[in-house]
């Protein structure tokens, strides 16, 4: 694989947001992989390794919140930044995901293709070592 081509998994239940996602972030260089739902998510998450996780929290089958403790709770998984993107959009989500669970980001939709990489961006070279 490229060293320069980021893996970003976007772990959702809508298709067609992961299409969209795919869509924007391809046009900028990533690879994006999409995974649908929760449980899926976790699987992909621990076998593809991905360099950033974009994050649904309401899910049927697992929701994201879910996904995210169980990312954090393995050696493996734990370091992977992750940006929440959610229509639950409400800021005591927003204060919750931020500052008590620590994502990494935190993206409302309906965003902008501009907001999406930007945090994206942000996100990977604050991650950078």
């Amino acid at each position: 694989m490229n060293a320069e081509l980021k893996c970003i998994l976007c772990v959702e239940d809508e298709p067609e947001m992961i299409d969209l996602i795919r869509l924007i972030l391809g046009r900028r260089g990533f690879e994006v992989k999409g995974a649908n739902g929760g449980i899926e998510g976790l699987k992909m998450i621990r076998q593809e390794m991905p360099d950033l996780v974009l994050l649904d929290l309401m899910m049927p089958d697992m929701d994201g919140w879910e996904v995210y403790q169980q990312m954090k709770a393995d050696e493996k998984t734990k370091n992977i930044p992750v940006i929440v993107v959610t229509a639950k959009a409400q800021s005591i989500d927003k204060v919750l995901g931020l500052h008590i669970a620590k994502v990494d980001d935190y993206i409302a939709k309906p965003f902008s293709p501009q907001d999406l990489m930007s945090s994206v961006e942000r996100v990977l070279n604050k991650t950078k070592t």
